[in-house]
């Protein structure tokens, strides 16, 4: 299937695991209410009126969901679901190779539609707008643009920055949502329905244990939850994951009190260690703990930031006190530090 996401090995496994832990319907969707509603009134009224539902742009950090719903969306309508991303399509042709596959009532899910090229980009738009698409025959002063009709269709795009999307694109989404972080007792609801997916019983402690180092996000909830049935069947309690045994677990895959993982503590680490909480350069952080830029930037610094752990500034990143007493250090006593 043109554009679909493929991998192998691990990865494939970690993804086929996670697809078995979603959803299938809106009513099972726990946590973002005002989302949630919303789009059950889009998808209602769209059935009512025998029409395909208008397209969905879906905001907001990995792993929240935005996946799901798509899928959601697509089984609520009756549809299939498609699945392609931004990068996956570097020429107009190859999202033309897609639109033109789809059958009426199918669902388009564009993961990261913020990085479409400009090209296909720009096919979206009057796909979108008026159910068709323009292909181009031939080369230079001999070529023909052929109009092609579409099927009505429902493109549901994700992006984790929307404001990187231009004004057109997203004017052409009839709805918009943007999803948050959830609350610990809702990564609770989600991991208790996932470990009886999993058929293992979760201990009510066990289960808040899981939810506060979770850092809100629901697949990071799932994939902790693994990971202690991991520990678990390997130390001879398969069945049953108490607090014990998810203290341990997490322990051994180094996720502390706050969910923060090795990277980071690493950041943590460089930046009151090394470079006395800062501000310091993204690139000279990034060095400093053998990751690339982009790595530190979109991985380990929003949750930091969230949790007040770094600041950003002017001059660079720098650590709060609240960084220094999380790593038990003495903060210095000459006070740049940020409050």
């Amino acid at each position: 299937m043109p554009g679909r996401f493929v991998g192998g090995g691990a990865d494939e496994a970690e993804r086929a695991a996670e697809a078995a832990l979603r959803p299938k319907r809106l009513e099972d969707f726990t946590g973002q209410e005002v989302v949630r509603g919303q789009l059950s009134v889009v998808l209602r009224a769209a059935l009512a009126r025998g029409a395909v539902p208008d397209h969905v742009l879906l905001s907001g950090p990995p792993g929240l969901g935005k996946t799901t719903l798509a899928m959601i969306i697509a089984a609520e309508v009756g549809g299939a679901l498609r699945l392609t991303s931004g990068p996956a399509i570097q020429h107009a042709g190859d999202l033309a190779a897609i639109l033109s596959s789809l059958e009426e009532g199918d669902v388009l899910f564009i993961d990261e539609i913020h990085r479409l090229a400009r090209t296909a980009e720009e096919m979206l738009y009057l796909a979108m707008e008026d159910y068709r698409v323009d292909v181009v025959v031939g080369k230079g002063p001999g070529a023909t643009s052929i109009p092609l009709a579409l099927p009505p269709f429902t493109v549901v795009g994700a992006t984790t920055r929307a404001g990187l999307l231009p004004a057109p694109l997203r004017d052409r989404f009839g709805f918009t949502g943007h999803l948050d972080y959830y609350a610990p007792g809702e990564l609770a609801r989600i991991l208790n329905r996932s470990a009886g997916l999993l058929g293992v019983g979760l201990e009510p402690e066990a289960a808040s244990e899981l939810a506060s180092r979770s850092r809100g996000t629901p697949r990071i909830a799932n994939r902790l939850l693994r990971r202690v049935q991991d520990w678990a069947q390997v130390h001879g309690t398969p069945g049953i994951l108490d607090l014990q045994a998810a203290r341990a677990a997490l322990a051994v895959f180094e996720v502390d009190a706050l969910g923060l993982d090795r990277l980071d503590r690493q950041v943590l680490e460089a930046l009151c260690s090394r470079f006395g909480g800062g501000p310091v350069g993204l690139a000279t952080l990034a060095v400093s703990v053998g990751e690339e830029p982009e790595t530190v930037e979109t991985v380990a610094e929003p949750y930091l930031v969230r949790e007040g752990l770094v600041v950003r500034t002017p001059r660079g990143r720098a650590a709060t006190p609240a960084a220094y007493a999380h790593l038990g250090l003495e903060p210095p006593a000459e006070g740049a530090l940020l409050v």
